[in-house]
């Protein structure tokens, strides 16, 4: 479900970044570990993009909307598994290009590209996984400490770069499920003890 989420984001940006730049063959955006595109040392557009790279950076369990008991409703009944995973992606987009200027003016657009919709479900985005119920993309603001340990994991030099947390990707396995109908009705007796 991870990697359909990313594609997902993945497709959404190029769109928004084709119909925002003009150029609807580029591909501005490809997923990618900004840390092997480093280690490389490719500063230049890699793997034919002009520049966004797309990288996966934590995986955080959201434990809130965590159902403890594993009992999901439907239409027609009920399904006891054991409880989905809901999950926070935190994905890192990242500027790989010579010219800082346009560098920072992609970084602008990224970021108005989630501001002008941060919110996707199946209703209004056909496109999204039948297996996503919905994506909500918030940003993540970091302090200089966390950005300084961030990019020294990625072990590369700092680029102009935004973080995004991803919520709602839910992992289940639709192969250990059982499941029942909906209670319907309750019978009391009145002639108890």
């Amino acid at each position: 479900m991870i990697n359909k989420a990313l594609s997902f984001i993945e497709d959404q940006t190029n769109l928004y970044l084709q119909g925002l730049l003009g150029a609807s063959t580029l591909k501005y955006a490809v997923l990618g570990n900004i840390a092997n595109i480093l280690d490389n040392g490719d500063t230049t557009n890699s793997q034919n993009t002009t520049g966004v790279v797309i990288t996966l950076v934590n995986i955080e369990e959201d434990r809130i909307s965590k159902s403890p008991d594993g009992v999901y409703r439907q239409l027609d009944g009920v399904i006891k598994t054991n409880p989905r995973i809901p999950l926070n992606l935190y994905v890192l987009f990242s500027i790989n290009m010579n010219s800082y200027t346009t560098a920072l003016s992609r970084i602008s657009n990224v970021i108005q590209c989630f501001q002008s919709t941060n919110f996707f479900t199946r209703d209004t985005f056909p496109s999204l996984d039948s297996g996503i119920e919905k994506l909500h993309m918030e940003l993540y603001t970091m302090n200089f400490e966390q950005v300084n340990h961030l990019w020294s994991t990625l072990g590369g030099k700092y680029l102009p770069s935004v973080l995004y947390k991803m919520r709602m990707v839910v992992i289940a396995d639709q192969d250990n499920q059982t499941g029942a109908g909906l209670i319907q009705e309750i019978i009391t007796n009145k002639n108890v003890i």
